[in-house]
């Protein structure tokens, strides 16, 4: 089955330098001719990570239609450009399988990936891959496991089988909304452990925003059907573990500068910005209780400064756990 990967940012890239490694052909679609031929001219991706090689077997393309033909595509791509995406390339969509592998909540619409995936293309079968994974160690080959989640186990099944390496572990899931909502999720609370270390509050302040951030992802999904066990997995527990502990993750990078320095702007793509802003809007309207995510969603946006979110959140009602 023909495999290509739509997006040529770090994740991106290394997801095709990880399916190419045994010599199996991948397409790499970049957005603009320049990219495209910067990355066929010196075979690595200088700008976003630079020292890994692509493999031969890899062709780059800036040919949206050529890569959306192939029968599995990996849609590595920001979860706020995703609609905008499918909706623009609609003609090129079919039967094929869509994998999701951004982690976010679209902030237009409140829907997570895979619900995008399936309004804009009713005829392709939506998943999405999630779970605890650095760029770097993929493209690297460090062993890696994620979950990939289908609709149906036999979709699931199918494609885990096409894309699992030696060094990289999927495993199937038909649980699509948990899935989506422990990579979403977790991006929020790694902003906040960010800037929990970075204003100095140590960390026994990290474990417990941690732990009660975990408490409200698990609300969170539950009110929208997850399994409670999908986010004690790898796409839950196991990426929020990773994300809220290294500066590799984006989301705790920005998080660990807005502590330090107050209001900054993000060095690149944070998903989990709009992700807590779309989060903190739709836990209001639902009546679900998540104070960390609304008041990160508030430092975010301006509407508190870190000290006064610190208060608010010590400040809240003793309660049993």
């Amino acid at each position: 089955m023909s495999v290509a990967v739509v997006g040529a940012g770090a994740f991106g890239t290394a997801l095709a330098i990880a399916l190419a490694q045994d010599g199996a052909p991948v397409k790499l679609w970049a957005r603009d001719a320049d990219a495209v031929a910067d990355l066929s001219r010196h075979r690595e991706n200088r700008k976003r990570l630079p020292g890994a090689a692509l493999p031969p077997s890899i062709a780059v393309t800036e040919d949206a239609a050529d890569a959306l033909d192939a029968e599995t595509v990996l849609l590595a791509i920001p979860m706020q450009a995703l609609a905008g995406f499918l909706s623009h390339h609609g003609a090129s969509l079919g039967r094929q399988s869509l994998v999701a592998c951004c982690k976010g909540i679209d902030l237009a619409s409140g829907r997570h990936a895979a619900d995008v995936i399936a309004d804009a293309a009713p005829r392709a079968t939506a998943m999405i891959l999630s779970g605890p994974s650095f760029a770097v160690d993929i493209a690297a080959g460090l062993p890696t496991a994620l979950t990939l989640a289908a609709g149906s186990m036999d979709d699931a099944r199918r494609v885990q089988a096409q894309l699992s390496t030696e060094t990289l572990r999927l495993y199937a899931s038909t649980d699509l909304t948990g899935v989506a909502m422990g990579g979403a999720l977790k991006n929020v609370i790694a902003i906040a452990c960010g800037i929990t270390i970075g204003a100095g509050l140590g960390e026994s302040a990290r474990a417990a925003l941690m732990t009660r951030g975990y408490a409200e992802m698990l609300r969170f999904a539950a009110a929208h059907g997850a399994r409670p066990e999908t986010l004690a997995g790898l796409s839950g527990l196991g990426d929020l573990s990773l994300t809220c502990h290294s500066e590799k993750s984006r989301n705790f990078a920005h998080g660990l500068r807005l502590g330090a320095e107050g209001g900054t702007t993000p060095t690149a793509t944070t998903e989990g910005i709009a992700t807590a802003q779309a989060v903190a809007r739709i836990a209001r309207a639902k009546g679900i209780d998540m104070p960390v995510a609304e008041t990160i969603a508030a430092v975010l946006g301006g509407d508190k400064t870190v000290a006064q979110a610190t208060r608010d959140l010590l400040a809240r009602p003793l309660k049993a756990e």
